[in-house]
């Protein structure tokens, strides 16, 4: 298999980490209203929001339902359960569905794959036909740590998106814009849940690392809304942005918090570690 399509498919599995939200942001100042009363009510929202990450937080697991297009590039759904309590843990079951990286994973044999979070590593099973092309090895394992060969340098902040892709996180992003309203009620999946919605610019999000990917993949403002349910809980996140790939679109659904979360690490034997992979490819010693 050539070394462009080892990276390539590096990228494809990086990427599918992002439908379980993006990595956490601190929230900008809250005095930065233009009067006392828009001020006020700003503090009320933001304690509001703040309330219910937390409580998102504490419920330190969930199932997951999700969809992301991201342009041309790709499209691809996943469901599964990931717990937070100690480190990112769960097992998501990966589909792409339409775009180049589809085609892609095509060619290597399935457009589906499960994916296994654990605290140190990142776990991707693919096909048949790209287990013959690597020593006959199915499983691919990421190491938090050993990120930056997908992204060129810029490893690290994306290692640490990795391990922070907890529902929590997008009602964090959230608390980034500076215009965040309440929008009203509504029901979602049969239960009321409040809806909320603000515009995140990049240049604000006070994350280096972050702020550094928006502005490398070309976004400029991201548009953020969730819905909190009765129980201050996250029960379904949109996410869109405009990136130089094309127009990124994400929505999950909560539900089930505190469902029991097991992922174990695949054999040794049929695991190959990405990096291994790489310098196997390219010839690099």
């Amino acid at each position: 298999m050539q070394g462009t399509t080892v990276r390539r498919v590096g990228l494809v599995l990086a990427v599918a980490t992002a439908l379980t939200g993006v990595a956490a942001c601190t929230s900008p100042d809250p005095s930065d209203g233009p009067g006392q009363e828009d001020r006020a009510a700003h503090r009320r929202s933001l304690a509001t929001l703040r309330s219910a990450e937390r409580a998102t937080e504490h419920a330190e697991s969930a199932r997951v339902e999700s969809t992301t297009t991201m342009g041309s590039l790709m499209s691809m759904t996943a469901d599964g359960t990931l717990g937070w309590s100690d480190g990112l843990t769960g097992v998501l079951t990966i589909t792409y569905t339409g775009g180049t990286m589809a085609d892609t994973m095509r060619r290597l044999g399935s457009t589906s794959m499960e994916a296994r979070y654990l605290p140190d590593a990142y776990y991707a099973r693919m096909g048949d036909t790209f287990a013959e092309q690597a020593g006959g090895r199915h499983w691919i394992r990421y190491a938090y740590e050993d990120l930056e060969a997908l992204t060129g340098g810029s490893g690290a902040p994306l290692g640490d998106q990795m391990r922070g892709t907890t529902p929590n996180q997008s009602v964090k992003l959230l608390l980034s814009s500076g215009d965040v309203r309440k929008v009203g009620e509504e029901t979602v999946r049969g239960r009321t849940a409040t809806h909320w919605s603000g515009t995140v610019a990049a240049a604000d999000v006070a994350d280096a690392g972050l702020r550094k990917q928006l502005t490398e993949a070309g976004v400029t403002t991201e548009t953020v809304d969730i819905w909190i349910d009765e129980r201050n809980l996250l029960v379904k996140k949109v996410e869109k942005a405009r990136m130089t790939t094309g127009l990124m679109t994400q929505t999950a659904h909560y539900a089930d918090y505190g469902v029991a979360v097991r992922a174990e690490r695949p054999p040794r034997s049929d695991t190959g570690d990405f990096e291994d992979l790489m310098r196997k490819q390219t010839g690099t010693p």
